[in-house]
């Protein structure tokens, strides 16, 4: 790589790593409010906790714009894309309607999980970063 290239790279990774500690701390507080639904929060609890998902969603689709323009900087290297917590509009009207342990745990499960695809992410553009700056 031409060092063009790596300090094009290099200015996506710095631009993507406070946007996925953003993601991160929504899905942090996304998790605080869906613990507190499953132990019976209620209405407000889900309409928080939605919230705060949309707010996640929206950093997530702005992650995976910039992880493709990434893959394309870098070429050859393939970066794995599409970090965006799957939701489909049913789970979000059940979380409403059907209120109750069950779908609460669910979403619960969900968000867990799309915190740690968020902290694994995180964790390797770290080490792509390092490794970018060793190229310069």
């Amino acid at each position: 790589m031409e060092v063009s290239q790596v300090n094009a790279a290099l200015g996506t990774v710095n631009t993507l790593i406070p946007l996925v500690e953003t993601a991160e701390s929504q899905f942090k507080s996304a998790r605080n409010w869906s613990f507190f639904d499953v132990l019976g929060g209620g209405f407000f609890s889900d309409l928080i906790k939605h919230y705060k998902l949309g707010k996640a969603s929206d950093s997530m689709r702005e992650i995976d714009s910039l992880l493709h323009t990434l893959a394309a900087q870098l070429g050859n290297i393939n970066i794995p894309a599409d970090y965006r917590m799957q939701m489909n509009g049913f789970v979000t009207f059940a979380d409403f309607m059907f209120d109750g342990f069950l779908v609460d745990a669910y979403m619960a499960h969900k968000i867990m999980s799309s915190l740690e695809q968020v902290r694994q992410l995180k964790d390797k553009l770290y080490v792509l970063r390092e490794r970018l700056q060793g190229m310069r």
